[in-house]
């Protein structure tokens, strides 16, 4: 203010409003809305950024998350199987998977074979699947008109088990709303996001890719731990 040659009285004369306002935003660190650090950065002759550097991190995150994207498909039975095998081919840290029944992977994809060989070579894999018992699934089931939904959890779960003698594989049921699919890959991973009523295979698929300052890629491990931290180890 001093710069602009401008008391807080005069500031806040010109912005029409109360100078206990400005006040606030002095000693206390308040921020205000977009459009005002707009006017007091017009009414100062100087960017939103220099009074309020909070807002360049801000934004530095917001560009990070987009960066994070690396592709998007309008279902998810428009992801090419090369995307999910060239991904599980090159995951070496960890894998981890959050579905209800998932059954495209055994049926369409290999993933006990998958499995089988990442956790041969020591590569951490998690996995949670829909509890066929579980209120939600049959929830799910009759939303989708799906009613073989609990058996499939089953029956993936089924083919999976022989992967449990690996001490790196972890098998657990979660009886949660399902509002998004995952499955990770080391620092990739795909979202399968869902609607009310819409199969899975149906609904868009978001690739994502951990970027240093971004927010989306953890958003979805916390997702992923979240559901883990109420899941019970898997029995057949």
């Amino acid at each position: 203010m001093a710069a602009a040659k401008l008391t807080k009285h005069a500031l806040a004369q010109r912005l029409g409003i109360n100078v206990k306002t400005v006040e606030r935003w002095i000693t206390q660190g308040r921020r205000p809305h977009p459009d005002m650090r707009l006017a007091t950065a017009r009414e100062l002759g100087c960017d939103e950024a220099y009074l309020w550097p909070e807002l360049l991190a801000s934004r530095r995150a917001i560009a990070a998350s987009v960066s994070e994207v690396v592709q998007f498909w309008p279902t998810r039975s428009e992801v090419p199987h090369d995307v999910w095998r060239s991904l599980m081919r090159k995951a070496d840290r960890r894998m981890e998977v959050l579905v209800y029944a998932g059954g495209f992977l055994v049926e369409s994809l290999d993933f006990v074979d998958v499995v089988r060989r990442k956790a041969a070579a020591g590569v951490d894999i998690r996995v949670l699947l829909g509890a066929s018992d579980s209120p939600k699934v049959n929830e799910r089931a009759s939303e989708e008109g799906l009613p073989s939904l609990p058996q499939r959890c089953r029956s993936t779960l089924e083919y999976l088990w022989e992967t449990t003698a690996f001490p790196s594989v972890s098998i657990r049921t979660h009886s949660t709303p399902l509002y998004n699919s995952i499955y990770r890959f080391d620092d990739s991973m795909l979202v399968n996001t869902h609607s009310y009523g819409a199969y899975a295979a149906r609904s868009p698929v978001i690739h994502v890719e951990r970027v240093p300052g971004g927010h989306l890629f953890g958003y979805y491990v916390q997702s992923f731990e979240a559901v883990w931290a109420t899941a019970r180890p898997a029995l057949l």
